[in-house]
This record gives C-alpha cells, sequence and structure tokens, in this order.
C-alpha cells in the first residue's frame, strides 16, 4: 500500500508500507537532513505535521525520549522513527540549511523549548495610556517611569488574575492574549471583565495616589478584538518571548486607536461582543473605518467618556 507525503513548497511523492518519512524523502530527492544517521539522536530531520496527524504511527520509546528532552511541540514528528499508516500527509522540513541548524540544534537555543508557530482563536487586547505626554513634560524623570512601572504591574497583575498573558509592552502600552488554554468564550469574557477592572482600579488609583502626589489623572484606552492569529516564540537564544500575529491582531490595535475618535476608553469588536453572556446586550454599537478593512467595522462601546480635552 502506498500513501502521499506533500513536504510544503518542496515535493509530493509516495510512501510505502514500513518506509520511514526519512528514507521516502530521501529517495524522492529531498535533501532531508539526519547528522546522526536516522537513529533518533540528533532531531534534525524533525518535520511539523499541517494535515493527517492521525494518519502517522505511534510515536515509539525512542522518539519519546527525544521528545521529552528536547520538548517539542505536538504537531512535530521525527522523519527517522514515524512511518505513515493510512491516508495522505503534508508535512514541513524545519531543518532546510546550515543557518537552521545553528537556530535549532547548534545555538544557544538547544535547550529551550522548539515551540512551532500553531494557529489558534484568541482574545486580543491591547491598552495604551491616554494623553500621557504632558505627564513627561511636567515631571521628574524618576517620577515618570515609577508611573508608568506602577502601572504597568497593575494591568498585568489584573491580566494574568483573569487568565491573560501579556506578550508585548512598548513605552506607555501593552498587547495581551487570553484563550491560550481556553475555548474562545472564556477567554473573551475574560478579557472583558479584565479590562473592566483595569479601568476601575486606574480611577482609584488616580483618585488615591497619583491626584495627591503628582496632581495628574490617568486615562487608558483599551481595544478588544478576536480572531485566529499564529502563535509562537519568537526568539532565538534562552529569552523566547510568546508572540501572535495576524490580520486580528492589527485590528485589535486599531480598535485601541478608535478610542480617542470614538471618545470611549473600553471598545470591542461587535464580533467579539456577540460571545459575551449578557441579559441585556446594550452596548452603544457603531461603525467606523479600520486602516486596512474594505467595509465599515462594527464596535461596541464598554467604556465611558475621557475627561480629559486633547
Amino acid at each position: 500500500m502506498a500513501y502521499k507525503i506533500e513536504m510544503i513548497n518542496e515535493k509530493i511523492f509516495e510512501i510505502v508500507e514500513d518506509q520511514t518519512i526519512l528514507q521516502a524523502s530521501l529517495e524522492a530527492g529531498i535533501p532531508h537532513y539526519h547528522a546522526c544517521g536516522g537513529n533518533a539522536k540528533c532531531s534534525t530531520c524533525r518535520v511539523v505535521v499541517h494535515e493527517g496527524k492521525h494518519n502517522l504511527s505511534p510515536q515509539n520509546e525512542t522518539e519519546l525520549a527525544l521528545r521529552k528532552k528536547k520538548q517539542f511541540s505536538d504537531n512535530v514528528r521525527l522523519a527517522c522513527q514515524t512511518k505513515v499508516v493510512k491516508g495522505n500527509v503534508k508535512l514541513q522540513r524545519i531543518i532546510k540549511d546550515e543557518a537552521d541548524l545553528d537556530l535549532y540544534v547548534y545555538g544557544n537555543s538547544v535547550d529551550a523549548t522548539q515551540s512551532i508557530g500553531s494557529e489558534q482563536e484568541l482574545a486580543l487586547f491591547f491598552l495604551d495610556i491616554r494623553n500621557f505626554t504632558p505627564f513627561i513634560e511636567e515631571h521628574l524623570p524618576f517620577d515618570v517611569i515609577h508611573i508608568i512601572r506602577r502601572l504597568m504591574k497593575l494591568f498585568s497583575d489584573i491580566i494574568n488574575l483573569h487568565e491573560g498573558r501579556v506578550v508585548e509592552y512598548e513605552g506607555d502600552g501593552l498587547y495581551a492574549i487570553f484563550g491560550l488554554e481556553d475555548e474562545i468564550t472564556k477567554a473573551i469574557t475574560n478579557a472583558e471583565k479584565a479590562g473592566q477592572t483595569i479601568i476601575k482600579q486606574v480611577k482609584k488609583l488616580n483618585v488615591d495616589y497619583i491626584e495627591e502626589f503628582f496632581d495628574s489623572k490617568i486615562e487608558i484606552g483599551i481595544g478588544l478584538h478576536a480572531g485566529k492569529v499564529i502563535v509562537g516564540e519568537m526568539g532565538v537564544d534562552e529569552k523566547r518571548p510568546l508572540t501572535a500575529m495576524g490580520f486580528a491582531v492589527n485590528v485589535a490595535s486599531r480598535l485601541e486607536t478608535a478610542t480617542k475618535e470614538l471618545n470611549n476608553n473600553f471598545i470591542i469588536s461587535d464580533y467579539a461582543y456577540n460571545y459575551l453572556k449578557r441579559n441585556n446586550k446594550d452596548a452603544a454599537k457603531k461603525q467606523i473605518i479600520l486602516k486596512g478593512v474594505s467595509e465599515p467595522f462594527s464596535v461596541r462601546l464598554l467604556g465611558h467618556p475621557f475627561e480629559y480635552k486633547s
């Protein structure tokens, strides 16, 4: 019995019973790395399984041992130990040249978790401190950094409490994701609760601390959307920050920017809003134009108008 393997961006070829993916790949003329000779000791032959995962042979003890040591993600298999037992599969080689060897085998990331990008539907949360330039201009550098650090800790603590994860801090804003381990309804619900809690806590911090000691007021804008994104680790050394990329991320970022235009400190896409379980879905609905989106985009206003005038 013969099955077909599609090696993405390379070749489609046949594999027969009792033949490993590595053997079939080499026979098809693909320069498939196998530094250890196909004995599951180097991991250079590993492949990402895009389709047909259940058509592959179970992992043997040798592959399981190396998987545990290298901490491969679930969709990564060793070509030298894996056979096709039914149906067709679509694969992708990870290591294609010497630069890939340095990145995944010989470089500083050797002992790090070898996470391969995957597609997930997540809640995407952008937050920015509004009108912060006057505070910067009117206060000492120590005070500026102190307030930023205090706010970022407040934001991250609340996000973590609601099962989210900050993936990037940039200047006076941040980007967080929800749903890495949850289904999308729970992810959006947690993100919405985190946003409302942050708004309340910033208001309290203004009254109890910032207004008293700095004669200022801090306001924030939040944009929330949901959609399918590519998730993976981006670092090339021992620091391997998680990130999520895709069109939905751009939309969420632009919603945060639109909080100023709509004069509302918490904007959620209508798509994400419809996942929220509410007795009365009565948040004001608006149509806005977003860069890169051809049609008017529907949003809901979950917050309140800004108090400052800019």
